[in-house]
């Protein structure tokens, strides 16, 4: 399980592993795992040689950055630090670039240079101070100098920069760091946008310049790596779109800030093995009713498809059995014999583990009804598609079983009366609104999917393809989901794995080099998506942590008043 804690919980245990190191250890360590991380970059026996440009800012990052600088020059790379804020440069790692034999230029051109638009050479972007020393003490052992630059302010980038960066083949980002809020200042931009220009690789010192920590979001210019560095811990921006779009190939490096850091992070991001120790695995004991019997209410006379396609997930969600409810029970018979069918209410359909409600149901009085008679039950709903624009807020409030809500941007939007712009460029803060707000485990739909319960950290799935972006592939997401349910899963753990399993099985689909696929291919797909996942139990050396669960208990068998 990959784990993101906030700035501020970083922040905390640097201070207090600091207190036990060395003064500056802790950024030697962190300089380390960068040279080292670029030298893997350029490849075995290329780092003599190499070309590398150093975008230094002021405080910890180009600290950090100057120091790695410093390390590759001494294996042979020619490194060059151009400097955004002269006069609040890390003087400790600069010290080190130059004794190293690096090369130093000003961001700003002389005056009467005509190089570049006219931008301005000052700081990178808008930073907090956080507590970092310029003379080379420790990583955040004093008050870092943050914000603006003075000495280079009202000049343009100059010729000499540009050249650094245009003729690089690696560029270090180290403009500003984890305390860095809002777009890259036009000087840094500029800088990066020339980098991006000459094909050279982009590494990111600890996050990408421009990119919130806490959350991933991007309200301007900033930095698209094509590989990033980070120390101690991952930060929740890292794993969440738009930011994590930014980071490109991501590496951990360690520093020894585990022990200092809290048992519960800010956000998780599941892997093969996690999600594998959550898969229910049936026994020789086990009937269809033992695994769960998980019932579907979906499709209309208009949208029968939707009723067909959250069956195809269900019926590969772990589950014992599907049964199906609603006016499409021809068309899923005919796709799907092994399917209960009944013609409803859902009240009498008999006894499920857990409902989906919802994809194509349409928003006429029976499918009303039918929302309102599955919040009444009392065994795990799942809502999704119509059912959101038609659920009972306080209804779903009262309920005694777990509601697990599954939106996308737009429709977590209309629940949240904000606009849809707003919901995709605040995905954390908007999942966690939503669970607190309707009292329910909310799986937030999107380039990156999250699953936000009432407590708990947040998690993020790192599955996926843009070529799920096409009809009907949420209807099979709830199927699957609403199975797992099932199955004897927590909401969150149901929605996690559900959610994982979608977005491997759509990668499967398209294929390494991706193609066009439809909902049913992401459904047949996600047999092999569960068998890749479950692989990784074995793969695995046995641990608690990783074994395969035991066979659940049987589900309560719930039925729905009526």
């Amino acid at each position: 399980m990959r784990t993101a804690y906030s700035v501020e919980t970083v922040r905390a245990a640097e201070r207090a592993l600091m207190a036990r190191l060395p003064e500056g250890a802790l950024m030697q360590r962190a300089a380390a795992g960068l040279a080292a991380a670029c030298a893997g970059l350029l490849g075995p026996g290329r780092v003599y040689g190499a070309r590398i440009a150093l975008l230094v800012g002021s405080g910890d990052n180009g600290g950090d950055t100057l120091y790695a600088g410093a390390r590759l020059a001494r294996r042979g790379a020619g490194v060059t630090a151009v400097l955004l804020s002269e006069d609040r440069t890390h003087a400790g790692g600069l010290a080190a670039l130059r004794t190293a034999g690096g090369r130093v230029v000003p961001a700003a051109g002389e005056p009467g240079e005509t190089e570049g638009p006219g931008e301005t050479a000052d700081a990178g972007s808008a930073e907090t101070g956080t507590a970092e020393t310029r003379a080379g003490g420790g990583r955040r052992a004093g008050k870092r100098a943050g914000g603006r630059g003075t000495g280079t302010a009202g000049r343009p980038v100059g010729r000499a920069a540009l050249a650094a960066v245009r003729r690089a083949d690696l560029v270090l980002d180290g403009i500003v760091g984890i305390g860095g809020h809002g777009g890259l200042r036009p000087a840094a931009a500029e800088l990066v946008l020339a980098a991006r220009e000459s094909g050279a690789a982009i590494v990111a010192v600890d996050l990408p310049s421009g990119m919130e920590a806490d959350t991933g979001e991007i309200t301007g210019a900033a930095v698209r790596a094509d590989a990033t560095v980070t120390f101690g811990t991952y930060k929740p921006g890292l794993l969440i779109d738009p930011g994590a779009g930014h980071t490109g190939a991501l590496r951990l490096v360690d520093i020894g800030l585990a022990p200092y850091l809290p048992d519960v992070p800010e956000l998780e991001a599941p892997q093969h093995a996690d999600v594998a120790a959550l898969l229910p695995v049936p026994t020789g004991e086990s009937d269809k009713y033992r695994r769960g019997v998980t019932g579907v209410v979906a499709g209309s006379a208009r949208y029968p498809g939707a009723a067909v396609l959250a069956v195809a997930g269900a019926l590969r969600g772990g589950a014992g059995a599907v049964r199906y409810v609603g006016p499409a029970g021809d068309a899923v018979i005919a796709r799907f014999p092994e399917t209960l069918v009944h013609g409803g209410p859902p009240a009498k359909a008999g006894r499920v583990q857990s409902w989906a409600v919802g994809p194509g149901l349409g928003d006429g009085p029976e499918a009303r009804r039918a929302v309102k008679d599955v919040l009444a039950s009392d065994v795990p709903v799942l809502v999704d598609a119509d059912g959101l624009r038609l659920l009972d807020r306080k209804q779903v409030r009262r309920r005694t079983a777990s509601t697990l809500l599954t939106p996308h941007a737009g429709e977590a939007a209309a629940l949240l009366g904000a606009a849809r712009e707003e919901v995709e460029a605040s995905r954390l803060s908007s999942a966690r609104r939503l669970a607190a707000e309707f009292g329910a485990t909310v799986l937030l739909k999107g380039s990156t999917t999250l699953v936000a319960a009432a407590d708990g950290p947040v998690r993020a799935n790192p599955t996926g393809t843009g070529w799920l972006a096409t009809a009907g592939t949420g209807d099979v997401l709830s199927g699957l989901t609403a199975s797992l349910l099932a199955a004897g899963l927590e909401p969150r753990d149901a929605a996690s794995a559900g959610a994982y399993l979608h977005g491997l099985a759509g990668r499967l689909a398209a294929g390494r080099t991706g193609a066009p696929v439809g909902a049913s291919d992401v459904a047949a797909a996600l047999v092999t998506a569960w068998r890749d996942v479950a692989s990784a139990a074995t793969a695995q050396p046995s641990s608690p942590a990783r074994r395969p669960p035991p066979a659940r208990p049987a589900p309560p068998a719930g039925r729905l008043p009526g």
